[in-house]
């Protein structure tokens, strides 16, 4: 357990499969196995770690506690897809929109995370989280046999059921859905096969196209690098020229440089705090994340590598929004503005999130809601 623990740290520094190369996968495998070889702490110290987390996560649980006579807070396996998946629903109000929320990665589930940044979003959304086919405690109810059923096909399916799903339950028509990098792809395939069920889509660290997001982002990263002076990216980079790469080292310097210019270096170890102390939490949803997030890399980044505007979708029947980190150089804010100008739609809008990056969503979450409730909930009726 302390092993996998260790790994988990790996994890939540940042790695990231969206649009990455198959063999990147191992690369990263190795880092975390070279993680795993620091000394271990006694049992002793990890019960009285243990003790003070459950504390926390009492504390939490109350703090952030749905405390309206009319709001809902339900966590639980849903039937999608002939297995069981993890879903939550909170919000402090039943007559808001629903929006739900799919995460990046992939297998990068937020559910165990998200209970702080998303407690102001609960006031104006019943705000949906799930953990995707292969991912995070979806992953622990069916274990990895799963992994013949992790096509984007299938899961797309998944979405576009735990949709029909949510419209019942919560007496909805239409939903609004926010989806962050790798769940970007899966929310474009949804609204294009039943635009019926949407309000409208918002993406967020949009994958725009993943035949040249690596040369848009090494571009921008070495134009950044020249604007601040950092002598050291710019040498890695040089170092490692342009994509493609014959091994796994150049996306590691791109993605390493990436999160430094992002700020991400800084907010990514910090999920791992936020889950030890998330109310209902524990040291196996971190492993349930490291786990989904290897599985997830392997079975899925493979069926995104060649992914052109015209696969993501240039036509759509709903309103299409792009909520992009201004600093974005994982899936670079230059090529999502060149996707939407692409885009056919009755409405559409692209939105720069001032001071973030990939994790605009997170990091600026609070200015990312109010250009939600601004520019999305009237098109769902709320204010």
């Amino acid at each position: 357990m302390r092993t996998r623990v260790l790994r988990s740290v790996g994890i939540a520094i940042g790695i990231s499969f969206v649009a990455q190369a198959p063999h990147a996968v191992p690369v990263q495998a190795a880092a975390l196995q070279e993680s795993a070889k620091k000394p271990d702490v006694s049992d002793a110290e990890y019960r009285k770690l243990d003790e003070t987390l459950s504390v926390l996560r009492t504390r939490n649980a109350k703090q952030f506690a749905i405390d309206s006579a009319t709001g809902i807070d339900e966590a639980s396996y849903v039937a999608i897809g002939g297995i069981e998946q993890w879903v939550t629903i909170r919000g402090q109000n039943r007559n808001n929109p629903v929006l739900l929320f799919l995460h990046g990665g992939p297998g990068d589930v937020t559910n165990p995370w998200t209970f702080a940044l998303f407690a102001p979003w609960e006031k104006q959304y019943t705000v949906v989280q799930w953990d995707q086919r292969g991912a995070g405690r979806t992953l622990r109810r069916t274990g990895p046999t799963v992994a013949p059923t992790m096509t984007l096909d299938r899961m797309t399916q998944d979405g576009i059921e735990l949709t029909e799903y949510l419209r019942k339950h919560l007496g909805k028509d239409k939903i609004i859905v926010v989806a962050h990098s790798f769940g970007s792809i899966l929310g474009l395939r949804m609204v294009r096969a039943r635009p019926e069920f949407f309000y409208a889509y918002v993406g967020t660290g949009q994958v725009a196209d993943s035949t040249k997001n690596y040369s848009v982002a090494y571009d921008a990263l070495l134009k950044k690098a020249h604007a601040i002076g950092n002598q050291q990216a710019l040498e890695e980079l040089r170092r490692v020229g342009p994509p493609p790469y014959s091994s796994g080292e150049g996306y590691q310097v791109q993605r390493r440089w990436a999160n430094n210019f992002e700020g991400a270096d800084q907010f990514l170890p910090g999920t791992l705090g936020l889950t030890l102390v998330a109310p209902g939490s524990s040291v196996q949803d971190i492993n349930d994340s490291m786990d989904g997030q290897i599985l997830s890399g392997n079975r899925l980044v493979p069926q995104t590598a060649s992914l052109t505007q015209k696969e993501l979708g240039v036509r759509f029947s709903i309103p299409i929004f792009f909520f992009q980190g201004a600093a974005d150089f994982t899936t670079p804010t230059a090529l999502g503005q060149q996707y939407l100008a692409s885009i056919q739609a009755p409405h559409k809008e692209f939105v720069s999130i001032q001071g973030c990056g990939h994790f605009a969503v997170f990091m600026c979450s609070d200015q990312f809601l109010k250009e939600l409730v601004m520019r999305v909930s009237p098109l769902a009726g709320g204010h």
